[in-house]
């Protein structure tokens, strides 16, 4: 089976990219292809102009990734898990410190530093999860399904730290089934269906003129007749 088939893209610089498909559609495959966790059978995949292939230890310390399912340590403290991840990537103890305790603060999680993550909220766990991913500082962020499972408000709440962090000038690439989160966030996007590329552009080119992003995508994955 042919996961993903002859997908080319470019994600610039600072660009908050959406990458749009219906299940099974190939975007979890080609997020584990990015960061290493499945294998390329041919075709290449730089980030930041590094080969994640040939030069995984080194590509990988450039990307963050937020997964949709919750893959740690669920008595660990919000604390721990960061301490964890840091050293995973070999940043020394008193910097990590520093870097903890910003991100903490920045993202709201003060009051929830040494909680254990299996007693969060929903939305506070997807806050764990992000800031993570943020730890090592990263070229570019992964977000897959940053925001499944959370509540309207904190949804809401996520969007503005997305929004700080593009602003401030990371690279982000957002899958969601949430439309409207990826029509109000991204400035550019790309659809994938059965496993090829069917559509890229600004955002400009799949809303307007009435149109929602919904519909757009529904046109462009089969799911609706073309209008």
């Amino acid at each position: 089976t042919i996961a993903v088939d002859d997908l080319s893209l470019t994600i610039k610089k600072g660009e908050f990219f959406g990458f749009l498909g219906k299940n099974g559609a190939g975007k979890t495959t080609t997020i584990n292809a990015i960061t290493g966790i499945a294998r390329l059978t041919e075709g290449t995949i730089k980030v930041s102009g590094i080969d994640v292939v040939e030069d995984y230890r080194n590509a990988r310390t450039k990307v963050g990734l937020s997964p949709q399912e919750f893959n740690t340590d669920m008595f660990a403290t919000t604390r721990k898990t960061l301490n964890f991840m840091g050293g995973y990537y070999g940043i020394p103890q008193i910097e990590r410190t520093i870097r903890i305790n910003k991100l903490i603060g920045q993202f709201g999680l003060t009051d929830y530093a040494d909680k254990e993550f299996r007693t969060l909220s929903g939305g506070y766990k997807r806050r764990v999860m992000l800031v993570r991913a943020l730890i090592h500082d990263p070229d570019l962020l992964i977000l897959d399904e940053p925001t499944a499972g959370v509540d309207v408000e904190l949804r809401r709440e996520l969007w503005k730290y997305l929004e700080m962090l593009n602003k401030a000038g990371k690279t982000i690439l957002l899958t969601s089934h949430y439309l409207e989160e990826v029509e109000l966030l991204c400035n550019r996007i790309a659809i994938i269906n059965g496993g090829k590329l069917v559509a890229i552009g600004d955002k400009s080119e799949f809303v307007g003129n009435g149109k929602k992003l919904e519909q757009t995508y529904l046109e462009f994955t089969g799911s609706s007749p073309q209008q």
